[in-house]
């Protein structure tokens, strides 16, 4: 009894401690969940989905979306457990051992964020590059937005959570805008389009085959869980982190799909898939000449939002990481305002180095292959709540997943099924397996030299303690 119950009390003061310590309110909550999920490349993908499925598209959405809960269920049970910055790696640490933990962790989230950043600021720069051709220099301004939210973050989390909160509004209001006047017909008629429509017949509905389409609808919904490693750092996590996820996976949802059905009234199949840059196309048709400045506005705030928030989440991941060992030392470092500077500086290193050493093809077909970890990742964070379910019963668990293990069971099969298919086209298959196993094998062997070697444990060894 002794151990639960000095676990479950250690758990009550940190959790109270959290709630003293400041700054992050729900709204603010919301705004880092929705502005590191609404991305470009998620804008894309909606699009294209829609020209894929149609109506089909719009049933994998909600599919997508109920995964995707499932996913913030374990995520909400497994960070008020334990509410450190660690996040995913001080769950699995404690289920099924250090060496899953780094590896997780390290392929499911450094990883994908370091060669996900890059392409945000290509895209950006290419958008940049039509509103005022021949006047920016190539790479420039990406690089100054990188620099800008290196300092906001190094500054602390109130500079960190103002700026959020503007990027996610201006970011959500270009979106909500652009659906409703395009719904509307407010500023450019509907046209009579004259190549292929998009399907909105039940037909890929009753045979099944919109199961096909949910790998691609839950890229427009995976990422709320980046608010966990932030829980020291936000008021009433009990209630917050669970309610901020939840609630931000419905607006986004929401979102989209009032985004995605404006398009069909303004954009036939061949520019819907066919398009680099979808949402231009759809901005222009829809806002005439305005439309480019808009498009921009939505591509520079998601841009922003999203560097913003993965300086802000990946970096105390890491701490967390260092705090037990699982990582270098010098990551645990924190500056007078208590941000880990040393992390924030990494990865914002980092990010350059795929930012001018490839091109954006190479870089979207390595973003493909490293985002099947993700998915795996989220398989480990259910594994860990069914594990922990059975070994630490006793301890407290202020979120309990609801209906479990039933969403667990279902969200494993789900991320296995969908990492399975996540290869864009057949030809592109054996590319992208191969660069996912060579990136699970690489880091693979360092955790295993990292936790026998340096930590002197066992590779599948709990840490109980």
């Amino acid at each position: 009894m002794s151990g639960t119950a000095h676990t479950a009390t250690a758990n009550s003061i940190d959790l109270a401690g959290a709630n003293k310590k400041t700054h992050i309110g729900l709204l603010t909550m919301m705004a880092i969940c929705i502005g590191l999920v609404i991305v470009q490349g998620a804008m894309i993908s909606a699009l294209q989905g829609l020209g894929i499925g149609g109506l089909s598209f719009i049933f994998a959405m909600v599919a997508a979306l109920v995964l995707a809960q499932f996913n913030a269920m374990s995520f909400a049970e497994l960070s008020l457990m334990f509410p450190q910055e660690g996040t995913l790696a001080t769950y699995t640490q404690k289920a099924i051992g250090h060496f899953p933990a780094i590896v997780s962790v390290f392929a499911g989230y450094v990883v994908v964020a370091v060669l996900a950043l890059p392409v945000e600021m290509f895209l950006v720069d290419a958008m940049l590059g039509e509103l005022l051709p021949g006047v920016l220099p190539e790479k420039l301004v990406p690089l100054l937005i990188l620099l800008v939210f290196t300092i906001t973050n190094l500054i602390g989390t109130d500079v960190f959570a103002r700026v959020q909160n503007v990027l996610a509004f201006i970011l959500v209001s270009a979106l909500i805008l652009t659906g409703l006047v395009a719904i509307t017909g407010a500023s450019e008629p509907h046209p009579v389009l004259t190549g292929a429509t998009v399907d909105w017949s039940m037909a890929g509905v009753i045979d099944g085959n919109f199961i096909g389409l949910i790998g691609l609808a839950l890229w427009t919904m995976v990422g709320v869980e980046f608010i966990c490693p932030m829980i020291g750092e936000v008021k009433n996590p009990k209630k917050s982190i669970p309610m901020a996820m939840h609630l931000s996976l419905f607006f986004i949802f929401t979102i989209f799909v009032a985004f995605i059905f404006g398009a069909s009234l303004y954009l036939d199949l061949d520019t819907l898939l066919g398009s680099p840059l979808p949402f231009l196309d759809y901005a222009n048709a829809v806002f005439g000449q305005s439309g480019l400045i808009i498009a921009t506005v939505m591509a520079l705030a998601a841009t922003c939002s999203t560097m913003n928030t993965i300086l802000a989440a990946v970096p105390r991941m890491l701490k967390g990481m260092a705090d037990e060992g699982q990582a270098f030392p010098q990551l645990k470092a924190h500056n007078r305002f208590d941000a880990p500077w040393v992390g924030i500086v990494m990865m914002a290193g980092l990010t350059m180095i795929p930012y001018f050493v490839f091109g954006i093809d190479s870089l979207i077909m390595l973003i493909i292959a490293a985002t099947t970890s993700w998915l795996l990742a989220y398989s480990v964070a259910h594994i860990n709540v069914i594990v922990l379910r059975k070994r630490m019963p006793n301890h407290e668990r202020p979120y309990r997943t609801p209906f479990y293990p039933l969403p667990q069971i279902v969200g494993i099969i789900a991320m296995l099924y969908v990492a399975l298919n996540n290869s864009p086209a057949p030809e592109m298959t054996q590319m992208v397996y191969s660069i996912t196993g060579g990136i699970l094998l690489i880091l693979s062997i360092i955790a295993a030299v990292w936790v026998k070697f340096y930590m002197k444990r066992g590779l599948f060894e709990p840490d109980m303690s």
